[in-house]
């Protein structure tokens, strides 16, 4: 049987070679696929020009030639000022080109070839992808959003859950990158559906981790052994994915964070974004949630306490102190 890697025909333009878009890229270069990529950060150009990524002074380098522009970036306004070369006039700023896009005011979707497929698979605010594919489409060119869950070990794995939102055949046409970086592709429906699959997902999972820590802190007044309180829970009514598999205490999951310090995994910073975006989705839909909400709150005082860079099962720490205190 042959060992060659296939040569793929789309052309790549990755930009935001981070803990996350790194080793997506990366997968995409073992897979055969020519990949050019911009990231501002020096690390980050180093580690992928070591797995193969034609790595690229600026943003519009790596689109100009591109079929398909994937972009990691941090925020939705990151993605509209790349789109569109200057910051938009709702931000109250001055325009100015974002870094990677100078000499190009007019941003990437003016400099992309007709019909360039733009896949986003950041984690923005719904509002924002929905504006994002207008503006593409505007532009004419076609629109994905495909945020992803799995974390850094999914990235490197290659096997994320992407949940997709476009038209069907603008999803189609990127339906073998997503299978070489991820494991499952949801579809979930038009532009922007994408984003809020995974903004109810998250509000859930954090919602659910807090639920979780809280038991186990009970469990450990009560004096139940974590083992015990784990095979109770894994295997009953309470089971959940940050029971079995992110599980925020020491020993019963291996590879869980618990079991090195809390190291991410999912930071709690990034859960606190996600919560945050969950909180505008509510406002703006008008859902009168309350866990949502108080999730937020919760990370939010976990983070300005120090936890930011900590998984975010770690906030068990902040509630055995706060019970301890009481």
């Amino acid at each position: 049987m042959s060992t060659e890697t296939t040569v793929r025909e789309q052309h790549i333009a990755f930009l935001g070679l981070g803990n996350m878009g790194g080793p997506m890229a990366a997968n995409l270069v073992q897979a055969g696929y020519r990949v050019t990529g911009f990231d501002p950060m020096p690390p980050a150009q180093e580690a992928a020009r070591a797995t193969g990524v034609a790595v690229v002074g600026t943003m519009v380098e790596a689109v100009q030639e591109a079929d398909v522009v994937l972009t990691m970036l941090p925020s939705g306004r990151h993605l509209l000022e790349a789109y569109l070369g200057q910051a938009r006039p709702d931000d109250g700023a001055a325009a100015s080109a974002p870094e990677g896009t100078e000499g190009a005011p007019q941003g990437l979707l003016a400099v992309a070839r007709p019909g360039t497929v733009f896949l986003d698979c950041s984690t923005i605010d719904v509002a924002e992808s929905r504006r994002a594919a207008e503006l593409a489409i505007a532009a004419g060119h076609r629109s994905v959003d495909a945020p992803v869950s799995g974390g850094v070990v999914g990235a490197e794995a290659g096997t994320l859950t992407f949940m997709v939102g476009g038209d069907e055949a603008d999803v189609a046409a990127v339906a073998d990158l997503l299978d070489v970086m991820g494991r499952r592709t949801v579809h979930c429906g038009g532009h922007g559906n994408g984003q809020a699959a995974k903004v109810c997902n998250n509000m859930l999972l954090g919602i659910s981790m807090l639920g979780t820590v809280e038991a186990f802190v009970l469990g450990e007044q009560l004096g139940l052994d974590h083992q015990a309180l784990f095979d109770v829970l894994s295997t009953s009514s309470g089971q959940c994915w940050s029971v079995t598999t992110n599980c925020p205490v020491p020993g019963p999951v291996p590879g869980s964070p618990a079991n090195r310090d809390y190291q991410p995994g999912f930071a709690s910073q990034l859960m606190l974004k996600d919560l945050t975006l969950a909180e505008r989705a509510l406002a703006d839909t008008g859902v009168q949630a309350q866990l949502g909400p108080a999730a937020a709150a919760i990370y939010r005082q976990w983070v300005e306490d120090g936890g930011a860079g900590k998984d975010f099962s770690g906030i068990i720490e902040q509630l055995r102190e706060r019970s301890a205190g009481g």
